[in-house]
């Protein structure tokens, strides 16, 4: 039986978007023993969900399981999900359509391994409990987008000194209060974690126009920047585990 994998995202004009879903998309097609893998956006630019679609379907498979790669279990998942939903009754193809990628414990690991990796490559080497730490989401109308991200704040909140989290744009905690908060804390070390699936136009430079005043006027001495979570073998893993949910 043949058998495909589509990761629905969102939609970015940067390549490097683009590059890191083709990264995943092979490397999941390869440790999920997959004959076909790709990917789609739901909005700003194609390939879009319904040519997402037929491209795997003229590949010949007999089954296809559609990943929503969202962080956030909100309208944009939602509406992926609604979309793809739309294509069974018109292909014998069976489609299996999983959850997205928020609240699974890989997620607050993987955030705990890039704050690690930023202490080490920044040469700084306190202990967790002397860490300061602020995630940094998009943002989103829908509360259980909220939930999500705290989730993994709380996940982490055992493990260092403070743990706040802020968002991008649409809701608070904007980046200038999650900075101010943690200014109030007085931290030796504050690790910023852009809590990001890609290194889109967010990650390069919107939050870097908030990010950067906020530092300044905080007067926090040592702030670093972690990366996002990007490529990382534990998203790979994850996209399988959630297309193997779906599949059962």
């Amino acid at each position: 039986m043949r058998r495909g994998l589509l990761l629905i995202d969102r939609g970015s004009h940067e390549d490097d978007v683009r590059h890191e879903l083709q990264y995943i998309c092979d490397k999941a097609r390869q440790k999920g023993r997959y004959d076909v893998s790709g990917y789609c956006f739901l909005e700003v630019v194609p390939p879009y969900i319904e040519e997402g679609i037929m491209k795997c379907l003229s590949e010949g498979i007999d089954s296809l399981t559609i990943v929503p790669y969202f962080l956030y279990p909100g309208r944009k998942v939602k509406a992926a999900v609604d979309t793809a939903s739309k294509f069974q009754p018109r292909t014998r193809v069976r489609l299996s359509i999983s959850k997205p990628m928020n609240m699974h414990a890989s997620l607050i690991t993987l955030v705990d391994e890039k704050i690690q990796g930023t202490l080490a490559t920044n040469g700084v080497s306190s202990q967790k409990k002397n860490v300061d730490v602020l995630v940094i989401g998009h943002g989103s109308k829908d509360p259980d987008a909220r939930s999500a991200l705290k989730y993994v704040a709380d996940g982490l909140a055992p493990l260092y000194r403070n743990v706040n989290y802020c968002f991008l744009e649409i809701e608070e905690p904007n980046i200038k209060q999650g900075i101010d908060t943690c200014a109030g804390n007085s931290p030796d070390c504050l690790v910023v974690v852009p809590y990001f699936l890609h290194k889109g136009a967010h990650v390069k430079r919107d939050i870097h126009e908030d990010l950067g005043p906020a530092i300044k006027a905080s007067g926090i001495g040592n702030v670093l920047i972690s990366e996002h979570l990007g490529t990382d073998e534990r998203m790979i893993d994850l996209v399988l585990e959630r297309a193997m949910e779906a599949e059962k």
